[in-house]
């Protein structure tokens, strides 16, 4: 990912959304020829000239201070993960371009922890929304992680090139906004890694509805919420989703679906359990122990 390109997009997607109103100024009245903020209203705001703003704006920010990117985010009423994303971009780490992507290894307890969780659909994330691990509920529910290949465990390839996703998720415009956020933050937090672009440009060939929502520039964090599924054995549920970063490894997520006690979902969750996938998924699965780069395959993990 080019981070110039990126701030630079980011910044003007961010002041397109804003009205002169939103930020105290009068309306002057009459059609304005671009949406949003102008370059001249931000730098009075964030109290830089308009010439800096504008080198900001070009990506030009390598000696920008962090008071500077403060004050900008503050103008462009930007929420934390927004906020971050951007001093991300603006004063990135060092570059490891080159460097093997790899995703972080999944200690045996946590593939214990899965298996624990008989009842709860439960599985790991780790960067650009690789599956490194599921539990039996999980694969039952979702869909069978096991029997695609390495490449294809991934949830925004699921979401997006899989019509089974259309059905699975009955809210699925939302489902597919949200994870492009991600992606759009995880490419914030890792932009040297090559196989997550890789991931970028793929979908965005393949799928118009996740180039349109890409071009948005906006960023989400995995939090909690709930999300309502058409399962085709057991039918509608509307599960509470939790998610949870692992402090010893920022990049890995937990994410866990129940059902509120004595819910219709919950009946429908024990009914999915009793049944399994083809009665089998015996045990979690798990492929972060191997620590490869992303782009070795197996040809039996290819299903050759």
């Amino acid at each position: 990912m080019e981070l110039r390109a990126e701030l630079g997009e980011f910044l003007r997607s961010r002041r397109a959304r804003l009205k002169p109103q939103d930020v105290g100024l009068p309306h002057s009245g009459g059609r304005r020829r671009v949406p949003g903020l102008r370059r001249e209203e931000l730098a009075m705001l964030a109290g830089v000239s308009v010439a800096y703003y504008t080198r900001l704006e070009q990506g030009h920010a390598r000696n920008a201070s962090r008071e500077v990117w403060e004050a900008i985010a503050r103008v462009l009423r930007l929420d934390q993960t927004e906020r971050d994303h951007l001093l991300r971009l603006a004063r990135p780490g060092p570059s490891r371009r080159g460097a093997p992507a790899r995703q972080p290894r999944v200690r045996r307890e946590l593939v214990q922890l899965l298996e624990a969780m008989e009842s709860v659909p439960a599985y790991l994330l780790g960067r650009g929304m690789d599956v490194l691990g599921w539990n039996r509920m999980a694969r039952a529910l979702l869909f069978d992680f096991a029997a695609r290949s390495r490449r294809e465990r991934n949830m925004a390839r699921f979401v997006f090139l899989e019509p089974s996703s259309r059905d699975l998720f009955a809210e699925w415009e939302g489902k597919a906004r949200e994870t492009v956020g991600y992606l759009r933050l995880d490419a914030g937090r890792w932009p040297d890694d090559r196989v997550l672009s890789e991931l970028v440009g793929e979908l965005s060939m393949k799928s118009e509805e996740f180039r349109c929502l890409w071009a948005e520039q906006a960023v989400a964090d995995k939090a909690h919420g709930t999300k309502r599924l058409h399962h085709p054995l057991v039918g509608d549920l509307s599960l509470a989703y939790e998610t949870f970063q692992l402090p010893s490894d920022p990049s890995l997520y937990l994410v866990t679906y129940h059902a509120a006690p004595g819910s219709a979902s919950a009946g429908a969750l024990q009914l999915l359990a009793s049944w399994g996938v083809d009665a089998a998924a015996t045990e979690p699965h798990f492929r972060g122990s191997e620590n490869r780069d992303r782009h070795e395959d197996s040809s039996s993990d290819r299903g050759d």
